[in-house]
């Protein structure tokens, strides 16, 4: 199997150092590299098999909700095909897992797992219990809507409007913050999202990769990090000089 991760981890780590010198980092647009889910009409749907904890379940009902408001797709949710713990893939949807994955710098993993070009074929997303345990500082609602939302935006071919913790809240939970309850909140997405998303889908395709099994031949990570400063997360690093054999053990968790 080809496996792209490694190329696109080290290149966005080269651009979050880059970004840490300015203290505003955003997207015009925020398309995940062109990654989308081959179909051949809209609105299509994505199925999203349900493997949360209680405690996720009015997330992920909210988020997928969010998601259907789109023009373009909606979501789904149906009975879970994995083990959270292992958070396998199910052939053409979604399944969204919450599980103790351990101290490894990310509350949320998004994976999608490609076919031709960049095709979706499959994504996971992947909810860290571990940073959510009772009174700790991620442990509300706000933050589980956050994670939630925006672990899905990313398997639907959305990248992040922002990667600066600190800075004002744009509204939407494709956005990284330090206060997901703003205002605004940033616990849903925004016209930006659903507007990124007709640019994405506008096209057809000669197939269909939605609620089909089909070959993967590749696949791609995201994740929201986890804080303070010096915990060390795959895609954005707190800390500048951070070296290339953390970020790689960092990568080898996902792989």
């Amino acid at each position: 199997m080809f496996r792209i991760s490694p190329r696109r981890s080290l290149l966005l780590v080269l651009v979050a150092f880059t970004f840490a010198a300015f203290a505003v980092v955003m997207l015009a647009n925020h398309s995940w590299n062109g990654y989308h889910w081959a179909r051949q009409s809209n609105p299509f749907n994505v199925k999203m098999g349900n493997n949360v904890g209680s405690l996720w379940q009015t997330a992920l009902t909210n988020a997928s909700a969010d998601w259907s408001q789109s023009t373009v797709l909606n979501t789904t949710i149906v009975a879970g095909g994995t083990r959270p713990k292992n958070c396998r893939p199910t052939s053409g949807q979604d399944e969204i897992c919450s599980a103790r994955y351990g101290n490894t710098g990310w509350l949320g993993l998004a994976q999608i797992w490609l076919t031709t070009g960049s095709h979706i074929a499959q994504g996971v997303v992947k909810l860290n219990d571990y940073y959510f345990s009772p009174g700790s500082q991620y442990d509300t609602a706000s933050w589980r809507a956050l994670v939630t939302c925006q672990e899905i935006g990313h398997t639907l071919g959305l990248d992040h409007q922002d990667t600066n913790f600190d800075n004002p809240n744009l509204g939407t939970c494709m956005d990284y913050t330090s206060n997901p309850d703003g205002p605004p909140a940033n616990t849903s997405p925004n016209k930006h999202d659903y507007d990124e998303l007709v640019t994405i889908y506008t096209h057809l395709d000669s197939f269909t990769s939605v609620g089909q099994t089909i070959k993967v031949n590749g696949r791609a990570y995201e994740s929201l990090e986890a804080r303070p400063a010096s915990t060390i997360g795959c895609w954005r690093f707190a800390a500048p000089k951070t070296s290339l054999s953390l970020v790689l053990a960092c990568l080898r968790r996902f792989a």
